[in-house]
């Protein structure tokens, strides 16, 4: 395939060429951008918004290169043969073949999002949220409040990677087969 008109994935050229910089960032504790986010976006809400949706952005992008470069390539060449065009094949085949590992990326994605977000309301500073609550149950020594917060945010995650992982069954309902 022609390297200027794939994505990440189906090139291995693309893919090697940047994945210095997604292993780079992805590897890069989230924690650690937080100066660099608040330089750039401020003290405000924007700045946790950003540094946990680049996180989660990186995961993600990565799990779909991985998932288009792992493609099964017999149901490709068998659309090839068919006489179907690349984008064709990129779009009736490549993307349904990358779609489990996507909703395992993105089910990934949204874990570090929401520990990225919690993260962030304890240390940064912030005037409500999970967080914060945590933060002031433990100067308070509230321990039920603490530990009723740990709890919320564990079953939040929960429920967030339930309702992901019922929307993959039903839209990836081939995924195995």
């Amino acid at each position: 395939m022609d390297a200027a008109r794939c994505p990440v994935g189906s090139s291995q050229r693309i893919y090697r060429s940047i994945e210095f910089l997604i292993d780079f960032f992805r590897s890069t504790p989230a924690t650690a951008l937080f100066p660099l986010f608040m330089i750039i976006f401020g003290l405000g809400e924007l700045s946790k918004i950003a540094v946990a949706a680049f996180s989660a952005f990186l995961i993600v992008l990565f799990n779909v290169a991985y998932g288009v470069m792992n493609a099964r390539p017999t149901r490709m060449l068998a659309a090839q043969v068919m006489g179907a065009s690349r984008l064709r094949i990129f779009r009736d085949v490549t993307i349904y073949e990358s779609l489990p590992q996507t909703f395992i990326g993105v089910r990934t994605a949204v874990s570090l999002a929401l520990v990225v977000i919690i993260v962030a309301e304890m240390f940064i500073g912030s005037d409500n949220g999970l967080g914060k609550r945590i933060i002031d149950s433990q100067i308070t020594f509230d321990m039920p409040g603490l530990y009723g917060t740990i709890l919320l945010t564990g079953a939040l995650g929960y429920a967030f990677n339930l309702a992901l992982f019922a929307l993959e069954s039903r839209l990836v309902h081939w995924a195995g087969r």
